[in-house]
């Protein structure tokens, strides 16, 4: 479809441990769209973190892709060999990754990291030329010109992701994927940053990939929310759907996890449980466990990820119980 971006289809990723495999990502699929902000949820250890790495194709030993598809704006990604997937990654898919500190390189100036990655992208355009874009990009995300001579350390936390912000868009990239961008900000700064997402995405026409799991965050700015429990998807859809009629039962869990001052009740929900080893994750629904409305056929087989209003999908086995009494 034209308004899909990236279309992830079937993928698995595997840890190699000497205990056996680690399933972090199980048969997921999902589309981003063209122009819209996604917020990808869950617990740590969910798997999301690793999903953004893999859609870039970013995986390290022990890590690995073990199958599935992925579609960027019509290509197929997993036929690029290293060196055109060089060219994606800050070409055409940027990351601003959690904690920027270890992302910067501390010898070298905010203007020395801008200019190198352009050119090394563009190696046609001049020094001058690229200092240049680098000055006017780092105005626009509301960096003074001076500051580009500095180096990570004299930037605060906010600052600092704006100079990842600014590294991600240096090339005019279509995707950019924040992994938890907002962990390390306080309050203030990380309202003042979700803004700043959001007029990025209004005037460079960006599509974004927003990893976190602060639900919170996730209200604020995204458009559409995919949820994910031990390496699987459990409900994707539009942001206003999701938290009016959460279809999930493990969805419906996170959402009355969030503390609310203006319920009458003092008392915090918790979720029953812990989630499954991924080692060797349960039969069934992985969530069967630890979900309240379980049923017999949750231990035995996975539910079909599938839609069940217009734009609202999830892998459950209470849409399915017409075909359950049947069988």
């Amino acid at each position: 479809m034209e308004d899909i971006l990236y279309s992830v289809r079937n993928l698995n990723v595997r840890y190699a441990t000497r205990s056996g495999d680690v399933h972090a990502v199980d048969d997921v699929s999902l589309d981003i769209r063209r122009g819209e902000i996604l917020g990808l949820v869950g617990e740590s250890g969910c798997g999301k973190s690793t999903f953004g790495k893999a859609i870039m194709r970013m995986m390290r030993t022990p890590g690995r892709i073990d199958g599935g598809e992925l579609w960027f704006d019509g290509d197929d990604l997993m036929t690029y060999s290293k060196k055109q997937m060089q060219s994606v990654r800050g070409g055409e898919i940027g990351m601003v990754f959690q904690d920027p500190m270890t992302s910067l390189n501390p010898v070298q100036r905010v203007i020395e990291h801008l200019t190198e990655t352009i050119r090394t992208h563009e190696p046609k355009v001049s020094e001058l030329a690229a200092i240049a874009r680098a000055e006017e990009l780092v105005e626009k995300l509301g960096i003074r010109r001076e500051r580009l001579d500095d180096y990570p350390h004299q930037l605060s936390g906010g600052m600092r992701q704006r100079v990842m912000i600014s590294l991600a868009l240096a090339l005019r990239t279509k995707l950019v994927i924040a992994d938890e961008p907002t962990t390390s900000l306080d309050v203030i700064v990380e309202a003042k940053f979700l803004d700043l997402l959001r007029e990025l995405r209004d005037e460079f026409d960006l599509t974004i990939l927003l990893i976190t799991h602060n639900i919170g965050v996730v209200a604020e700015v995204a458009d559409r929310v995919a949820v994910m429990y031990a390496g699987r998807m459990a409900e994707v859809g539009d942001v206003y759907g999701v938290f009016a009629e959460p279809k999930h039962p493990y969805t419906v869990g996170l959402l009355h996890s969030v503390p609310n001052i203006d319920l009458a009740a003092h008392d915090l929900y918790k979720m029953e449980g812990a989630p499954p080893n991924l080692l060797s994750p349960p039969s069934g629904c992985p969530f069967h466990p630890r979900c309240p409305r379980a049923m017999d056929i949750c231990a035995v087989e996975v539910p079909q990820f599938r839609e069940v209003i217009p734009g609202h999908a999830t892998a459950c086995w209470l849409y399915d119980q017409v075909e359950v009494a049947g069988g």
